[in-house]
């Protein structure tokens, strides 16, 4: 069973988000071998820009603070306030470089085990005709035209789409073209972990 994945399962692993424990559980079935993770090469590259961004953020933020807290100490009243909000400060900055850390790590995790789709032409033509025709953003119709790629190279008896973009993922054509494949489009990782921990233990 090929079990597609997209960025947001990475950022879930990094980051330490809401689903990450479900996002575990499916490495874990993964590494026990009794199925498949597949990842878009695209999504490897897009955490990194995600976390580049927020980055970036923090780092205006963090500046912006330190500049307001330079004015707050020239006032008696709030000088003994000011400590903890340099904490804060520090939190902004030291958090970037964490959430760094630990996407490395979840990428050297993924990608011990995982199939990567390579981003070949025929992907990125598509990938043009799906944001038109399905209303999907570029990153989006990127991994969607990755996916159903490998699905017809490939014609696994059953799969799953993981994903936590079901604003634009849940569509009835979408759902339907993948289910043509014999893949189940599920928007919640936590979802995604019930439904494969179903179908393994139905293979038993």
């Amino acid at each position: 069973m090929n079990i597609y994945v997209e960025s947001n399962f990475v950022l879930e692993l990094a980051l330490l988000q809401e689903q990450s424990e479900a996002c575990e559980n499916i490495l874990s079935i993964c590494e026990a071998g009794k199925t498949k993770l597949v990842l878009p090469a695209f999504c490897i590259a897009e955490p990194y820009e995600t976390l580049g961004r927020r980055a970036k953020h923090r780092s205006n933020l963090s500046r912006d603070l330190v500049a307001e807290l330079g004015q707050l100490l020239r006032s008696e009243p709030y000088r003994e306030e000011v400590d903890t909000l340099q904490d804060v400060t520090n939190i902004l900055i030291r958090s970037s470089e964490e959430d760094k850390q630990r996407l490395n790590q979840a990428l050297d995790r993924i990608l011990s085990l995982a199939e990567v789709i390579p981003l070949e032409r025929d992907i990125l033509i598509a990938a043009i005709t799906y944001q038109a025709n399905l209303d999907l953003s570029p990153p989006d119709s990127i991994v969607y035209a990755s996916v159903l790629h490998h699905l017809h190279a490939t014609t696994p008896a059953k799969s799953c789409f993981l994903n936590r973009n079901s604003k634009d993922f849940d569509d009835p054509d979408i759902v339907d073209t993948l289910d043509n494949y014999k893949c189940k489009m599920l928007p919640r990782f936590d979802s995604g972990h019930n439904y494969v921990q179903s179908e393994v233990g139905s293979e038993a």
